[in-house]
């Protein structure tokens, strides 16, 4: 449990980002009893709004959001929340000082200050400076959303303000996907068993698939996607973090230095993408949605061959692939074991795969080939599942609530640091540069079928 005494100031406070994780993740640690002894929200937006009508929308959104207020110890954490308006910029702070003087009184002079700035990226470089300006960087932890940066040029700016006003042990840069239950498998499941650890590396693995297919598509925040697109919200992002998790060599402990720093250092070792192994689309449709540029050439898919040029894993390719508006929705990670060669002829492709399913509460799933009982020497594909909130005592956090708590204990594991995003910036900076010729694609389908050919000669694995 967080122990401190909290002042936790959230940017962007009635966006759509706080009503749909922020907020309900700061609720569920209420119910949980993970939050410090003594806290205060403090909203801060650009409207003039009182404590009480922020309350008011803090409940509005937690019925439509969940969890439900009558779950939890809703009247007590009401009176903890409080609203600063008139915006805050380097020019003014607006209500902002006034009301974190007003949290401070009610928690203590020396409470931990926490921001978190759930807001567009493009507005991360003036709320950086606006922090220092006003004499509220000195001690803070601050949260920044992803993605950090929208450019390589973008991403180094943004760091160099970033480290003018903060010491890098207080920057906390989220990637949810580092949050998730399953994710964090990638590493212990391999770290803790003998029969994993042995197996991992190019000798054993024949391909990863990285496999992140939604259904959903871009309605509810087309302004923001269009002028970002599948390959900087999630490539850079999110599949090269897990990728990260994958790959990584064994840190000396699990500790937050050498855990953050195993995963940046294999990040190091991408090799930049070749654009001719980079698929990109759009579906169908997308130009129609009600916010998108009429011409609009923003991707709405992404796949590529990913290879990581160290002895590990020295010609064993990563295929990564993500779209909107496709025909199933799955966040899946398959480590593909090679054909055994041996007694045993004509064995099928693909057919041991070890596979983590990072969706929800998280799910591992070991495919194997086994001889079907009878008299005759028949080989059947069979499937082990082990669903991880079925655990004995299993308490699993959603990633947000995870993260969250991480933020207010002071512990960085899961979250990036500027090196390891340097080199994930370096190595799309190829396809930024040359972009491949854009597919379209039908919706409800698997994404072009120009992917295929980056996954001979077995194909991939989910929508076959």
């Amino acid at each position: 449990m967080a122990t401190k005494k909290t002042v936790f100031v959230l940017f962007g406070a009635t966006g759509d980002l706080a009503r749909r994780m922020v907020l309900p993740a700061f609720y569920t640690l209420a119910i949980e009893g993970l939050l410090p002894e003594d806290w205060v929200l403090v909203g801060n937006g650009r409207g003039d709004v009182a404590h009480e009508d922020f309350r008011k929308h803090v409940h509005d959104v937690l019925v439509e959001f969940g969890p439900h207020p009558d779950r939890g110890p809703w009247k007590e954490f009401e009176q903890r929340l409080y609203f600063a308006g008139g915006g805050f910029d380097t020019d003014s702070p607006g209500s902002l000082l006034d009301v974190i003087g007003e949290a401070r009184r009610r928690v203590g002079a020396r409470a931990q200050l926490v921001h978190y700035l759930a807001v567009p990226p493009v507005t991360f470089p003036e709320l950086t400076k606006a922090l220092g300006q006003h004499g509220l960087a000195k001690g803070a932890r601050v949260v920044y959303e992803k993605p950090f940066g929208t450019s390589p040029k973008g991403f180094r700016s943004l760091n160099r303000i970033v480290h003018s006003v903060l010491d890098e042990s207080q920057v906390y840069r989220i990637d949810h996907f580092l949050g998730k239950e399953a994710t964090q498998n990638l590493h212990v499941l391999r770290f803790a068993n003998e029969l994993f650890a042995a197996m991992w590396n190019r000798d054993h693995i024949e391909s990863v698939q990285i496999d992140v297919p939604e259904d959903l598509g871009v309605d509810d925040r087309a302004g923001f996607y269009d002028a970002t697109g599948a390959v900087l919200d999630m490539l850079v992002t999110h599949l090269f973090q897990v990728a990260a998790e994958v790959a990584m060599e064994p840190p000396e402990t699990l500790t937050a230095p050498d855990l953050q720093s195993a995963r940046e250092r294999v990040i190091r070792a991408f090799r930049p993408l070749d654009p001719a192994e980079v698929v990109l689309g759009q579906f169908d449709g997308y130009r129609k949605v009600k916010g998108i540029e009429p011409r609009s050439t923003t991707d709405t898919y992404v796949a590529a061959k990913l290879w990581i040029d160290n002895p590990r894993w020295q010609g064993v390719p990563f295929l990564l692939r993500t779209g909107k508006r496709m025909a199933v929705s799955e966040q899946r990670v398959t480590v593909v074991l090679r054909t055994p060669q041996g007694p045993l002829k004509g064995l099928p492709g693909q057919a041991n795969a070890l596979s983590f399913s990072l969706a929800g509460n998280g799910e591992i799933a070991l495919s194997l080939l086994a001889k079907k009982p009878g008299i005759e020497l028949h080989l059947e594909s069979a499937t082990v599942k082990l669903p991880l909130a079925e655990l004995p005592d299993a308490e699993p956090l959603p990633p947000y609530v995870r993260l969250i708590h991480d933020v207010l204990l002071g512990d960085r594991s899961l979250f990036t640091r500027p090196d390891g995003l340097s080199a994930a910036w370096r190595t799309v900076q190829p396809i930024l540069d040359n972009p491949p010729r854009l597919h379209k694609y039908a919706q409800d389908s698997m994404g072009p079928a120009a992917a295929k050919k980056l996954a001979a000669p077995h194909g991939w694995l989910l929508g076959q």
